[in-house]
């Protein structure tokens, strides 16, 4: 039941129905996720609006931040790694000038503190460890 959220800055506006695609098919290839729980909300920033080391982005160039959030415990770092390299490349493809200074950013609550449909993660745990 991952949840991203992706804001970034650049003159060219890529599709965001594009971006949802490639990122969700990025969070069930490598983080194994259920592609059918996976939310993605996209928010373009105005380039004005955007700064690096407290200036401004220069002429051609992008800016994005990335933030998924998962259950705590459920991918390896190496799965992580392989998720926050293969992002990146794929904000590259779709952002020209994408500055270094772009971040994806994995949050991991527990299982108890956050869920869906009114329950919890670790309560499907244990419901799911019943059967």
């Amino acid at each position: 039941m991952p949840y991203l959220n992706l804001s970034y800055a650049s003159a060219e506006a890529p599709s965001h129905a594009d971006l949802a695609v490639v990122l969700t098919d990025l969070t069930v290839a490598r983080l194994g996720k259920k592609r059918e729980l996976t939310v993605v909300t996209v928010q373009r920033v105005p380039l004005a609006d955007w700064f690096l080391g407290g200036a401004g982005l220069g002429p051609g160039q992008s800016g994005a931040l990335l933030e998924i959030r998962i259950t705590a415990g459920t991918n390896t770092k190496g799965e992580k790694a392989a998720f926050i390299r293969d992002v990146f490349a794929a904000l590259v493809e779709h952002l020209p000038g994408l500055v270094p200074a772009s971040y994806v950013a994995l949050h991991e609550p527990p299982a108890d503190a956050w869920g869906y449909a009114g329950l919890t993660q670790e309560y499907r745990y244990i419901e799911g460890a019943r059967l």
